[in-house]
């Protein structure tokens, strides 16, 4: 049976692009359990409340809902469970220094599979203030009034 090719997304994390400021992305592979591979690719699982720690030099992905595979029994998963996430030792040290730094944290962007295999997409970020929040609004709505103005300048002139 060949391999998936390509990227499929499971889920995305809209709210932590909105919460916080994010500085660097990383990818990282997941250690599942085989109820828990099946479940993300029927697309259930959720990154709302999730983070990411570093704990003895590994780096534990939390919180994160993944639902119990519907036609699993006894091997089913618990759905809110400690996942340990793959990443070189570097980018572990990397981001240990940046989250000790004070203010940073590690949030999950989004779940996917890479070529068959389950990956996280995780950032260290900055939360946002409430005014940087309403800044970023008001920018993304200047830009949205604007290029309407410019599209309905070009419609008018045709």
């Amino acid at each position: 049976m060949p391999r998936e090719q390509g990227e499929k997304v499971v889920s995305t994390n809209r709210k932590a692009r909105h919460d916080y400021l994010i500085e660097e992305t990383y990818e990282a592979g997941m250690v599942l359990s085989g109820t828990e591979v099946k479940s993300l690719r029927a697309g259930r699982a959720s990154l709302v409340d999730g983070y990411a720690f570093i704990e003895s030099g590994e780096v534990w992905l939390d919180a994160v809902h993944i639902q119990e595979y519907k036609a699993g029994t006894w091997t089913n998963h618990p759905p809110r469970r400690k996942r340990k996430l793959l990443l070189h030792k570097q980018e572990i040290i990397k981001i240990s220094h940046k989250t000790k730094e004070g203010g940073y944290t590690l949030v999950p962007l989004r779940i996917y599979f890479s070529n068959g295999n389950a990956k996280v997409e995780i950032a260290v970020a900055k939360g946002k203030k409430e005014y940087d929040k309403r800044q970023t609004l008001r920018e993304r709505q200047d830009k949205r009034e604007s290029d309407r103005a410019i599209s309905a300048r070009k419609n008018l002139g045709d």
